[in-house]
C-alpha cells in the first residue's frame, strides 16, 4: 500500500473505537476508501421485511451501510449511495480526525441498532435508515486540535 498514511491510522482507529464488524474498500482508480459496517438484529417474531433491492425475508436483520472518504477533485461516486461522505485534502487527515471519526462512527452505528431494533418492534413503522448528524459531527470536529497529518496514498 505505500508508506503509512490515513488508510493505515484510519484502520487502527476503527478496530480501537469500533465494535461493529467492518470492512474497508480502498478504489484507487477513484482516489476514495469506503468504510462498510454492519448491523445485525434479531428478528424474533419473523417480521417479513423488504430490504432496498426489493428483496423479501423474515430472517434476522443484517443491515450494511457505508460512508466514502473522497478528494473532491478526482474522485466520482453518487453520494446517495453512502451514508456520508467526507472529504479529504492532499494534506490528508490527522489521526485526532480519523480517531474521532471512529468514536463518532461507533455512537452512530451503535444508535442505529438501537434505532433497528425499535423498528422492529413498531407495528406502525414503514421505513429504517441510518441517520448520520452532520451538525453533531462538525461540532465535534470544531474542539479537535490536530497535529500530524496523513496522507492518502500513493500507489
Amino acid at each position: 500500500m505505500g508508506k503509512y498514511g490515513f488508510l493505515e491510522v484510519l484502520q487502527d482507529e476503527l478496530e480501537k473505537n469500533l465494535t461493529y464488524d467492518f470492512e474497508m474498500n480502498w478504489d484507487k482508480k477513484n482516489f476514495s476508501m469506503e468504510v462498510n459496517f454492519i448491523l445485525e438484529a434479531n428478528n424474533p417474531m419473523n417480521i417479513e421485511l423488504t430490504d432496498a433491492d426489493g428483496v423479501e425475508s423474515s430472517e434476522n436483520i443484517i443491515y450494511e451501510d457505508a460512508i466514502i472518504f473522497y478528494n473532491p477533485a478526482k474522485s466520482h461516486f453518487d453520494e446517495n449511495d453512502y451514508l456520508a461522505a467526507i472529504p479529504y485534502t492532499d494534506k490528508g487527515l490527522s489521526r485526532e480526525f480519523l480517531a474521532y471519526f471512529s468514536e463518532f462512527l461507533q455512537e452512530t452505528a451503535h444508535q442505529g441498532l438501537d434505532d433497528l431494533m425499535d423498528f422492529l418492534e413498531d407495528d406502525d413503522a414503514e421505513v429504517f435508515s441510518m441517520v448520520w448528524d452532520e451538525a453533531a459531527f462538525q461540532r465535534g470536529l470544531s474542539a479537535l486540535t490536530e497535529t500530524i497529518f496523513y496522507k492518502y496514498p500513493r500507489y
